[in-house]
């Protein structure tokens, strides 16, 4: 095909003027949307700004894959099962620089812009913060110029959209997708077919895998812009479609839903985030998941790297793979097949190019969390890559009867297989053993990473086991989330640390001046009566903008011990009966976060939280001194609400068992002051901010296990504490669940027969540090003064900060020189 010559092919480049803006969404409305200003509803004119936004990022976005591949430089590509961008349109705009020309455009045509970005989907990509923190990741990479692609699973469902009745969380489809995403382009050129189930045959001597199952992947391509678009990331989505289309003959029969049933199997591999795995179908689906993803994006990288060089020799030279957690580990036996099976590569030339390619971060701490698939289901959906694991093991299980000849209970322990029981493979061992670097995302996390989880391995790779600390974007999670914040700190000491968050260090010298002092607390309290006007709405409850907002909103688990927050809730209702006249510091207790939908503990917790504050609210005898409330659905446009306006942010793991958390960074980069143990990123934040200006308690780790190794016993705890037996007698009676007194009897014995993450040890500290939050908070002045510290400190917990790091020293990346 002949094409025509370069500067023959013409086309318009949108300028950034109000007049210009409000052109191009006009256009947008009339042409893309099909709309006029007479018959548009408020989602035409949103989807026609999101398309004229779009407009203003192609350039750049061309130009960087242009660069990228002029420059022949070495790109990594991100594999998530979660990105969580929150609202797009918005963050777009603020990176492109347009923000206010679009707000005044919107209004010379009529449009209320602010009501039309709160109408803007989340996109159902992700659960907490592991999906957050992809996407943070995704912004840095853009910001920064450096060569990069996300992939992971365009889901037409997000995990749950969560709504409270009668006290209970229940789960409603998140059908983000319904109404259309203008941000996305859909790429059919890039399809690729993915298999499963089949045989391995070996008849002529070789190995094929055949008679599998096939499944389509589908590429959508989202830009992510940096930073005055410095350059434009690509996250690609891969959706599933069926290989074959609907069975004519069944429907011409009338027999629709067996005419429907093969393209619905196949389709349902994209369909929804995290499927219930309490079923042996939910295991297998998240395991065809995991696949399905990692399979697609290795052929499309593999694809790229071979169209612009010939030989695979250069591909560590020019690809890097990072595992996000052990979601995509199956990327590691994907790309040895394609290596020996496709491109016909020997057996230890594949291996070593995979050992120089793939580097893993690992998120957790905790035993059960560290994914695991049964040899059978493993070898029924994937029997070519059950014989690759089989293959690396016995390789590596030999190397090491070498290195350690008579340490026979080594090969054990960190064989891929584990024995004890029904076999199991450890994908996370998978992944320690393929990646060239493993890194933890706190100190804390990647010492004990090195002494717990993988101390043999630590022993076995000694040099592979480093720390990259978390971060968050500050341009997401300060200027848009917080923008009378930060309009008041570039008063002050300019807009530099958008780009450069150590310059946040400047407002130390500000903390104590009266009039900024001032400001800020004006600044909190706008924010306040906006969460507090939303909570009304929402939720019917009326909160007191003068009282201390004291918030934990995550996932909810037992680990991040929102129980042992009602404790303190249930306590202080008790202490304020028992003497309503004292000089109580009214208080705000906010809750919001999802349970995964399997786990009973967790929902049993949201059930209470919801009852406890039914009983607290309802009493008079309060007197507005204690309000709680559960906002439901929580996800990021309500972070970005509620996070500016906490007074207090609860972060309260058990010592050990948070690997970062990066909450606690947002929480303290808008001037909340942080209640927490001694764990995961919580001790490097006290480490910038000073530990007097937080509110550490609870056991260290170290004491943790001590404790548990001396033979750990709640009930000690209960019955040497009037306030805590009084607490927990009142939840097991009854006195929260009237018409079912019984209802928390199984939470209750939980704590008293066990209690694994030692909440009534930790008890006792938590509830003299809150008494030591309410005299501190009687201090406006000097709250506000700790609470600019902690904003100051906030520097080195910048994604940018993270992502450097990464680049440097485990990607070997170089940005675009344009």
């Amino acid at each position: 095909m002949n094409h025509p010559a370069e500067n023959s092919f013409e086309f318009d480049h949108p300028t950034n003027t109000a007049l210009a803006l409000r052109r191009s969404i006009a256009n947008r409305l009339v042409y893309m949307v099909g709309k006029d200003v007479q018959s548009a509803t408020q989602r035409d004119w949103l989807f026609a700004i999101l398309h004229a936004a779009r407009d203003r990022i192609m350039d750049r976005w061309r130009e960087t894959r242009q660069i990228t591949h002029a420059q022949d430089l070495k790109r990594v590509y991100y594999l998530s099962m979660e990105f969580l961008p929150g609202r797009i349109l918005s963050n777009a705009l603020m990176a492109i620089g347009i923000l206010d020309e679009t707000r005044a455009a919107c209004a010379q045509l009529g449009a209320d812009f602010d009501k039309l970005t709160d109408m803007e989907a989340d996109p159902g990509l992700g659960n907490g913060g592991l999906g957050r923190l992809a996407a943070c990741f995704l912004d840095s990479l853009a910001t920064l110029g450096l060569p990069s692609m996300g992939y992971g699973i365009r889901f037409d469902y997000g995990m749950f959209a969560q709504r409270i009745v009668q006290g209970q969380q229940v789960e409603e489809p998140d059908g983000w997708l319904e109404a259309g995403n203008p941000w996305e382009i859909m790429r059919p050129e890039f399809s690729y077919k993915v298999c499963f189930g089949g045989r391995l045959d070996t008849s002529n001597g070789g190995l094929q895998w055949i008679e599998a199952e096939e499944v389509i992947a589908v590429a959508y391509d989202s830009a992510v812009p940096g930073h005055e678009l410095a350059s434009v990331a690509t996250l690609r989505l891969w959706s599933a479609r069926a290989s074959h289309a609907i069975n004519l003959d069944a429907f011409n029969r009338g027999d629709y839903i067996r005419a429907m049933e093969a393209k619905n199997a196949s389709e349902n591999v994209s369909r929804v985030l995290y499927p219930d795995d309490s079923t042996e179908h939910g295991r297998e689906l998240r395991l065809r998941q995991e696949y399905f993803f990692v399979s697609a994006s290795l052929q499309d990288l593999l694809r790229r790297f071979l169209r612009d060089h010939g030989s695979l020799e250069q591909l560590p030279e020019m690809v890097a793979i990072h595992i996000n957690d052990t979601h995509p580990a199956l990327a590691i036996p994907e790309l040895m097949r394609l290596l020996i099976d496709v491109h016909r590569l020997g057996w230890d030339k594949a291996w070593s190019l995979c050992t120089r390619i793939f580097s893993y971060t690992n998120h957790t701490l905790l035993q059960e969390a560290l994914e695991t698939w049964p040899v059978d289901l493993f070898g029924r959906v994937l029997p070519r890559h059950l014989r690759i694991v089989f293959d690396l093991n016995a390789h590596f299980l030999a190397e090491l009867h070498t290195r350690f000849p008579h340490d026979h209970d080594l090969l054990r322990r960190v064989s891929l297989i584990d024995e004890n029981g029904s076999r199991r493979i450890r994908m996370a061992y998978l992944c320690v053993l393929a990646s060239h670097r493993v890194n933890g995302v706190s100190a804390l996390h990647s010492e004990l990473m090195t002494t717990t989880i993988f101390a043999d391995l630590a022993r076995v790779f000694p040099d592979r086991f480093c720390n990259k600390t978390n971060g968050i974007t500050p341009r997401r999670w300060l200027a848009q989330a917080n923008p009378s914040l930060a309009e008041l700190i570039d008063s002050r000491i300019g807009n530099g640390w958008r780009r450069n968050l150590v310059e946040l260090e400047a407002l130390r010298a500000w903390a104590a001046d009266p009039e900024f002092n001032n400001a800020f607390q004006l600044v909190k309290a706008q924010n306040k009566q906006r969460l507090a006007d939303r909570i009304a709405r929402e939720t019917g409850i009326v909160l007191d903008p003068d009282s201390l907002f004291d918030v934990q909103v995550k996932r909810v688990h037992e680990y991040k011990r929102q129980l042992l927050n009602l404790l303190h809730v249930v306590t202080r209702y008790h202490r304020i009966l028992a003497n309503p006249s004292a000089n109580w510091m009214p208080r705000s207790v906010i809750f919001a976060g999802k349970a995964a939908s399997a786990y009973y503990m967790a929902k049993k917790i949201i059930r209470l939280i919801n009852d406890v504050a039914q009983v607290i609210n309802s009493d008079p005898r309060v007197d507005g001194k204690l309000k709680v409330v559960f906002v439901p659905n929580y996800r990021v446009s309500l972070a970005e609400v509620i996070i500016p306006a906490a007074d207090l942010s609860e972060q309260i793991s058990t010592a050990g068992t948070e690997a970062s958390g990066t909450g606690n960074m947002k929480f303290a980069l808008n001037g909340a002051l942080t209640i927490g143990t001694w764990d995961g990123a919580n001790i490097e934040i006290a480490e910038q901010v000073g530990p007097d200006n937080m509110f550490i308690f609870g056991l260290r780790t170290q004491e943790v296990a001590a404790t548990r190794a001396a033979g750990y016993r709640p009930r000690q705890h209960y019955e040497e504490s009037y306030d805590l037996r009084l607490a927990i007698d009142r939840i097991a009676d009854g006195s929260f669940s009237p018409t079912e007194p019984q209802r928390y009897h199984d939470l209750v014995a939980a704590l008293l027969d066990s209690d694994h993450y030692l909440l009534l040890a930790d008890y006792g500290d938590y509830l003299a540090t809150q008494d030591r939050v309410d005299a501190l908070y009687r201090r406006p002045f000097e709250w506000t003064r700790q609470a600019i510290l902690n904003v100051a400190g906030m520097g080195i917990f910048s994604s940018d900060r993270t992502i450097r790091e990464y680049a440097e020293d485990i990607w070997q990346l170089r940005p675009i020189n344009r």
